[in-house]
């Protein structure tokens, strides 16, 4: 390998490149999001019996995870901008890895609550600098299934939970689980590692270089400056607001779903990792299929499919959640929920560029954490005024119905109203003459014209 940076990879090698990499985002998602709080969701009952703690510990942590990924997504921002997104986000799996091998170490609920709080902190900070990281890498007509296959991760993740949980939990051997997927994260991380080593990934790209040599953080930071000036666009505002209801409503649905389905409704263990099995199974294909859509139809209407499925689902568990109904409504859940998280950077991916994009896509993880720690708030309100889950996921219908009208507003990404301080990196120039049923490259903007 040559010794001097690496700004572009060969076009022959692209696309194995772009396998390769587009899998270990994948498989960092999955260890971020898909274990975690959702392993923590799904083994609560059997810890809470073995150290002991009370639903009022569950929603503590629960709000704390959410705080811990609001406070990750705005300094995995800086340091993005800093150091460059690829050392962040293998940082982050890392820190990941070592929290999950140190939760069944302890048997003090404090400790395990700080390192779930941890936990929740590098979801944020491993997905932050996803959207620079497919820039560099994969081509522009690509990226919107790129990143809905990433988004995808959780399902994978929530997969081996769901075949993990049964016999670690039926051998009485939780603490083993939590180690497993620990190592298994850990490997993971070496290899990525290694691989965004030898990409040359952990260099400055080109488009970081000044003319004439320089410090390349110099011209990151004009462009992460550009990114917070965004908040005088119209569309970067709707997706900021997007996301705070995101986090408002999708997150609590998950992190609720087991104890509506166990301890209010009646099903048993059994039944409840049935649901999560098969919403992690349809989530594993889900955000790839809608991706590969929304690079066809545009991604204003992916997203409006994907808040339909969404508001069927929080309708049948508010209406009929009887029988195997409540299966279809995780089905309907897995349709909408991983394709949403993969849309949104790919919108942003499309329409920004570089530290601009990074800024643009961190702070919306800031409002979608903001918009958790309200939802998880809310949802222990009702429940403790109510008596019953069942009144948030109604409160959850009314959200998605706001989600589908400010869809509505967006402008179609690459036009020259929606494009913002782009410079075509080297995965865009590959894209020379797109077919015509290909979106085209945005028009370049400086963050500046566009305000005007």
């Amino acid at each position: 390998m040559s010794g001097s940076p690496r700004t572009a990879v060969p076009t022959r090698s692209r696309p194995l490149v772009a396998f390769v990499v587009t899998a270990l985002l994948t498989s960092f998602v999955a260890a971020t999001y898909g274990f975690g709080f959702y392993l923590f969701s799904q083994l609560v009952t059997d810890m809470r019996h073995d150290i002991g703690f009370d639903y009022t510990v569950v929603g503590t942590i629960t709000a704390a995870g959410q705080l811990g990924f609001l406070v990750f997504a705005l300094f995995g921002t800086w340091l993005s901008n800093r150091f460059g997104g690829p050392q962040i986000t293998v940082g982050s799996a890392l820190l990941c890895a070592v929290c999950l091998m140190l939760i069944p170490v302890t048997d003090s609920i404090l400790v395990i609550g700080v390192l779930l709080t941890i936990l929740g902190g590098t979801a944020a900070s491993v997905y932050v600098p996803l959207v620079e990281i497919v820039g560099r890498v994969i081509d522009y007509r690509h990226r919107g299934k790129v990143l809905g296959l990433i988004s995808s991760g959780t399902s994978y993740g929530v997969v081996v939970n769901s075949m993990l949980v049964p016999p670690f939990v039926g051998a009485d051997n939780w603490r083993g689980l939590w180690y497993s997927v620990g190592a298994g994260t850990l490997m993971v991380t070496g290899v990525a590692a290694l691989v965004f080593w030898r990409l040359g990934l952990f260099r400055p790209q080109e488009a970081d270089r000044p003319p004439g040599g320089g410090d390349p953080g110099a011209t990151r930071a004009e462009s992460a400056r550009a990114g917070w000036r965004m908040v005088l666009v119209r569309w970067v505002v709707i997706i900021w607001v997007m996301k705070f209801l995101n986090g408002f409503a999708c997150m609590p649905f998950q992190n609720y779903l087991s104890p509506y389905l166990r301890e209010e409704l009646g099903f048993d263990i059994d039944f409840a990792a049935q649901v999560w099995g098969v919403i992690g199974v349809i989530g594993m294909v889900a955000g790839f299929l809608v991706g590969w859509l929304s690079d066809r139809i545009g991604i204003r209407a992916a997203l409006l499919m994907c808040y339909g499925c969404f508001l069927l689902s929080a309708v049948v568990l508010v209406v009929a959640p009887v029988g195997v109904l409540p299966l279809l409504s995780g089905v309907l859940f897995a349709l909408a929920f991983y394709p949403i998280y993969g849309l949104v950077p790919a919108y942003v991916s499309k329409t920004a560029a570089g530290a601009a994009a990074t800024v643009i896509f961190g702070v919306t993880n800031v409002t979608q954490g903001v918009g958790g720690i309200a939802g998880n708030y809310v949802a222990g309100l009702l429940k403790n005024t109510t008596g019953s889950f069942m009144w948030y996921y109604a409160v959850i219908a009314v959200a998605t119905v706001v989600l589908m009208v400010l869809t509505l507003r967006l402008p179609p990404e690459g036009s020259a109203e929606a494009s913002v301080g782009r410079q075509p990196g080297p995965a865009d120039r590959l894209v020379k003459e797109p077919a015509p049923s290909q979106p085209t490259a945005p028009v370049v903007h400086t963050a500046t014209e566009v305000q005007r």
